[in-house]
């Protein structure tokens, strides 16, 4: 009963925030954001001056055991740490950060030449797409059509894909996979568009558009929620399995997946202005906002499946990547994506997922998940939670102006 009285409870105020939420009064709204904008000045200042003071160039992912963890460079969360620099100069006007931004963001350097997996995508756009973005610096852009060349080599024709992961390479070299394809590598599509605009290489576009494509036809279900790795026959084509390796369940809707894709889409759309692209980002915006386990404050559980909801993981992350491609499609004119996103934005910047200063490892957000079937980063802060959400806030307060 206590169990019970309790949850009614926290359905309660959960309703209760996001009405208020809905219905803010627009001085209220830029005091939230101000406040948080303050706190990530702080929390990410500390990150950088802890850094600063080992005298090393450390790239901080998430905490384990209380501790921060650094990762090495080929990491495929490295690029985020030296992005979300760039975007604190956005949102503060402060030099520091800009000079941050290029110290971490040219330290990845070497990464535009890896090519044993994907996610350089992830990795250089981040980093060096932003540096360009902010400084105009052009040296950068050899960066960027080399690393687009080294995702090119993982185009396999005959599928008309991006492989995701070697098939012989971890724990994925046990799942009797050929040619693993996973809907976060629609992600790393913007590197290649970028790339065919700054090299006049249409190739990169053309990679770009048959991955996409593929992914519309193949990893979607008839509710428009997605499968998180399609296995494809590289040599004679088509689809071999559909799994889910970080869901829940093989037919369950994993939260993260699902941003993956609504944010992918829309840069699809942004590139190509296919209407293909961007109704499928509607579809998926319609599963999303009309789930019956979609949470009141729209920070969804780890996966739209869980078995144990409302008592399983929120995951920010997810919500973060969902909040910046709704206001990107709000500029399409998509009515009432700035809305859901406001609402997305206000449920993270309030003490339930915002950390206190001087906590979190100095990550800004709280609760998001990486990988509950691997047990790994469960309940913590993640780079990349506090990288889409500073991008969607400068989104927003770009809008807005």
């Amino acid at each position: 009963m206590k169990k019970l009285t309790f949850l009614l409870l926290i359905t309660v105020l959960l309703i209760s925030c996001n009405q208020k939420s809905e219905t803010m009064p627009e001085a209220d709204s830029k005091q939230l954001f101000s406040a948080l904008i303050q706190t990530a000045e702080q929390q990410i200042g500390h990150q950088v001056k802890l850094i600063e003071e080992s005298g090393k160039i450390l790239n901080p992912r998430t905490i384990e055991n209380g501790h921060v963890q650094y990762i090495p460079k080929d990491d495929w969360t490295s690029g985020f740490f030296p992005g979300t620099m760039f975007y604190m100069y956005d949102l503060t006007g402060d030099q520091k950060w800009i000079e941050a931004g290029i110290k971490y963001t040219e330290d990845l350097d070497t990464i535009k030449h890896l090519k044993w997996h994907h996610d350089v995508g992830f990795m250089i756009n981040s980093s060096f797409g932003n540096a360009i973005r902010v400084t105009g610096n052009s040296a950068y852009q050899e960066v960027m059509v080399e690393a687009a060349r080294s995702l090119a080599t993982r185009f396999r024709p005959v599928a008309g894909v991006i492989q995701s992961w070697d098939e012989d390479r971890g724990w994925q070299g046990q799942r009797g996979w050929m040619c693993p394809v996973i809907i976060d590598n629609m992600m790393n599509l913007e590197l290649l568009f970028k790339a065919s605009r700054l090299s006049g290489d249409s190739t990169f576009h053309k990679i770009a558009v048959s991955h996409a494509t593929q992914t519309m036809e193949n990893h979607y279900r008839d509710d428009w929620s997605c499968y998180h790795v399609v296995d494809y026959d590289k040599e004679g084509g088509g689809v071999r399995s559909r799994q889910n390796a970080q869901g829940y369940a093989d037919e369950s809707a994993w939260a993260r997946g699902q941003a993956w894709g609504i944010y992918g889409f829309t840069v699809a759309y942004r590139y190509t202005k296919d209407e293909r692209y961007l109704n499928m980002a509607e579809r998926i915006y319609n599963f999303l906002f009309t789930h019956p386990n979609m949470p009141e404050d729209l920070v969804p559980y780890w996966d739209f499946n869980a078995p144990n909801i409302p008592n399983e993981p929120r995951d920010a992350s997810a919500a973060a990547v969902i909040a910046s491609a709704l206001y990107e499609l709000d500029g399409y004119g998509m009515e009432g994506y700035k809305e859901k996103a406001d609402q997305i934005m206000a449920s993270l910047a309030g003490d339930a997922y915002k950390a206190i200063v001087g906590t979190n490892g100095n990550f800004l957000l709280m609760h998001s998940v990486g990988s509950i079937p691997h047990g790994n980063e469960i309940d913590v802060p993640l780079n990349y939670a506090d990288y889409y959400y500073l991008e969607a806030l400068t989104r927003k307060l770009a809008a807005e102006k």
